[in-house]
């Protein structure tokens, strides 16, 4: 059925009622937890004082948001800063040749914070993937990078070349494993659109300027190599109408967002409370089910705000990076699951697409999620978390297919023709709902703990059964509904629907032209 079909306007008030009250209700449950909790010693490591007037603590338990967001916001800043300016002056004086000023100051940056066996480290590896795409095979560009990457992922290699960079600063570790990470997809990227260019090999020169863009050296996004080269070798620097306006407004959205978080962390503990089971289970059905959804629209904001941080710079630059991630409240489907866009399109283009085609093949698809989440596995860091997590979200990916192959094939098919458009939608959106709770639990698991994950479903599917289930899906129904009636004003904004033909009458037939 279309995704044009639309439901009663009542209906969709009734939905859009049920949600918000059972959002607010789980929430009044998880600030009562947080308020009534704050004083337990599995606490005292994640609170610290906030801001006075609130009065309350705050969680930081996430280490990479407290990070970026109060220790190591100024040193962030003052780089980002020098790049803008630095970037603005040359493309002012030489505009044809602002990709090999970026890779200068960046490079630079890179010395001066890392020192040089870091950037030696990253040069060497450099070298052997720019050596191995000389070669112009697929295949070979694949296995030295997996390779490469994997050097970086596994021990006992990553703790032999982390031994060469010495330093004290908090920060040193992370930006080794982002720099260095980042910078082999980015070689691969280059060493694989090197065996498409039918005339000529790129250069080295061109896989520097590439790799030391300092906005996206570090923690990415990674835009692919034929993107960013053709980007950033436009000698055109001309903005479109109200390009600049856009660019504030975005910046000041995700300032906005950042002070959100911040003010929501005094009185939400959603990070710190799963990580004492003992509270956990004393929490209700309600409350767990809400702590799960709340973690993951947190991880796709904190994903999103740092990303766009980078990115409004990248756009200033004149570039265009990956888009932020889709919400995980706007998902109920696999393949529109991730919270990183520029891995997910690197995937996408060199690896699920490529291997999947149009993925209505059964087995083609087994084979290319197989081979991307084989990838995701390496990039992510291999333990016994990122199996179970790998495996059920290419489990999900696979049984979408497979459900779908289901329902195209009679009589489930013919009865679905029988149905309204409506109709069919609220039952699809039934299935929705099913499928967008295996995507909380399943992604809940690389956010918190197995253990985390095991009790709620625990909770939700058996111990909670039937009520709970019932009263989370029917939620849940209440969102994909919206978030399909969404979808269905962006179709019609894309594709509007022919106008209806006025009926005829003796007027119009006196008119009408004789065949």
């Amino acid at each position: 059925m279309g995704i044009k079909a639309a439901l009663p306007k009542i209906e969709l008030y009734l939905y859009t009622s049920i949600l918000s009250l059972a959002l607010l209700w789980a929430a009044s449950w998880i600030v009562e937890a947080s308020s009534e909790n704050v004083q337990r010693k599995s606490f005292k490591e994640s609170m610290k004082p906030g801001w006075h007037y609130f009065g309350r603590k705050m969680d930081v338990a996430d280490f990479e948001w407290a990070m970026w967001f109060t220790t190591f916001r100024s040193h962030i800043l003052f780089a980002l800063s020098g790049h803008v300016i630095f970037a603005k002056i040359c493309s002012m004086i030489s505009p044809k040749h602002r990709s090999l000023i970026y890779m200068l100051y960046g490079g630079l940056t890179v010395l001066i914070i890392m020192g040089w066996t870091y950037v030696s480290l990253i040069l060497s590896h450099c070298i052997v993937l720019y050596s191995v795409a000389l070669i112009k095979r697929k295949w070979l560009c694949f296995l030295a990078g997996l390779t490469s990457l994997a050097t970086f992922k596994m021990d006992p290699f990553v703790s032999w070349q982390a031994g060469f960079v010495t330093g004290t600063f908090k920060l040193q570790d992370i930006l080794f494993y982002g720099g260095c990470g980042f910078s082999i997809m980015r070689c691969m990227s280059f060493a694989l659109e090197n065996c498409e260019k039918k005339d000529g090999q790129y250069t080295f020169m061109d896989l520097m300027k590439y790799n030391f863009y300092l906005p996206f050296f570090f923690f990415g996004p990674i835009m692919t190599f034929d993107r960013f080269h053709a980007q950033a070798n436009n000698p055109d620097l001309t903005r479109k109408d109200r390009e600049m306006w856009n660019i504030f407004i975005h910046a000041l959205v995700h300032l906005g967002a950042i002070l959100v978080v911040d003010v929501l962390f005094h009185y939400l503990y959603i990070l710190t409370i799963p990580t004492d089971m003992k509270l956990v289970k004393e929490l209700s059905d309600w409350s767990l089910a809400g702590l799960a959804y709340f973690n993951l629209v947190y991880d796709w904001v904190k994903a999103a705000v740092m990303f766009g941080v980078i990115n409004t710079v990248s756009l200033l630059d004149h570039l265009d990076p990956p888009r932020p991630p889709k919400c995980i409240t706007m998902l109920y489907v696999f393949a529109e699951t991730h919270f990183d866009r520029g891995i997910n399109d690197w995937l996408c283009k060199y690896v699920y697409d490529y291997i999947g085609g149009n993925h209505d093949g059964i087995f083609k698809e087994l084979v290319a999620t197989i081979c991307t989440f084989s990838i995701t596995t390496l990039w992510l860091g291999p333990c016994e978390l990122v199996y179970v997590w790998s495996f059920f979200n290419c489990f999900g990916l696979n049984f979408e297919l497979w459900v779908a192959k289901l329902f195209s094939l009679p009589p489930l098919s013919t009865i679905e023709g029988l149905m309204t458009e409506a109709m069919s939608r609220r039952i699809r959106g039934l299935f929705n709902a099913v499928n967008f709770w295996q995507i909380v639990l399943y992604n809940v698991l690389s956010l918190n703990s197995l253990e985390f994950a095991k009790l709620v479903a625990r909770r939700l599917l058996i111990k909670g059964f039937p009520v709970s289930p019932i009263m989370v899906l029917l939620v849940t129904y209440c969102g994909i509904q919206l978030i399909k009636e969404r979808e269905r004003k962006l179709a019609l904004l894309e594709e509007p629907e022919p106008p209806k033909q006025a009926p005829i009458t003796m007027a119009t037939a006196q008119n009408k032209p004789a065949s």
